[in-house]
């Protein structure tokens, strides 16, 4: 009994950490990333996942919330309310859009504490949402810690076209960074037939810039990872650079 224990409790510590070693995402989704002139508004929701599992995580109150529009950032922290997706703490906002243009929603989330691998998680995630179909300068940093810059345009794509991004470290190009690829799986719909196509990866070349092409339509994230050159507690951290887009299908007439 007690060897068929042992073996019992083995197993489901196998269980847990198999769970656990499917991809994060800080996640920022918001209804649509094209805003109609007649609409003007959009709800978003804030979450930490593994989004084509659909296994959610606790997400704390982040330390920054904004969005950024025509060059300047606006603090949107206040305007967070408490919400459970996935089953786990989550947050969401609206936002009324007054102009035309391009607004990018960034979060920079608290570091998230991760016992399977002994380390801290920093999740730096944007969007970018087209008001009124309009919107020029996509490609402009923000200027965060990290993240990825679209170099294809982050809005307005069917399924099936190619994404492409160059991931920045501290503002510099970030060469030969790994970049985890995974389909906002809402519905539940899809299931992978193997585990290793859950999470998608490619790799940066050597000036910092990935490729992938999107089969399916829905949003899509793209988190890209590197090793902080700090420790918090002790424990090496994992900074991603996490870009969520929206693909869009073809419309019959």
């Amino acid at each position: 009994m007690r060897k068929l224990t042992v073996v019992t409790i083995s197993a489901i510590m196998l269980l847990a950490f198999a769970g656990s070693a499917f991809a994060h995402f800080g996640m920022l989704i918001p209804e649509k990333s094209i805003i109609s002139p007649s609409k003007k508004s959009t709800q978003l929701e804030l979450s930490f996942s593994h989004p084509f599992e659909m296994v959610g995580m606790d997400l704390v109150t982040p330390q920054k919330f904004s969005v950024f529009y025509d060059g300047k950032e606006t603090n949107l922290l206040p305007s967070l309310k408490k919400s459970t997706i996935m089953g786990h703490k989550a947050f969401k906002t609206g936002y009324k859009f007054k102009r035309p243009g391009m607004y990018t929603f960034y979060m920079e989330p608290t570091p998230y504490p991760e016992p399977a691998e002994d380390n801290y998680i920093i999740h730096y995630t944007k969007t970018v949402v087209s008001a009124f179909d309009e919107g020029e300068d996509w490609n402009t940093p923000l200027g965060v810690k990290t993240e990825i810059v679209p170099l294809t345009r982050p809005w307005g794509n069917y399924a099936g076209n190619v994404f492409q991004g160059i991931v920045l470290l501290d503002g510099k190009p970030a060469p030969f960074s790994r970049v985890e690829v995974e389909f906002y799986n809402k519905d539940s719909k899809f299931k992978a037939p193997y585990d290793s196509m859950i999470t998608q990866e490619v790799l940066c070349d050597e000036n910092g810039v990935f490729t992938f092409a999107c089969p399916q339509a829905g949003w899509w994230g793209f988190a890209a990872l590197n090793d902080a050159d700090y420790k918090i507690k002790g424990k090496d951290v994992e900074l991603g650079a996490v870009l969520w887009i929206e693909m869009l299908p073809y419309k019959s007439k």
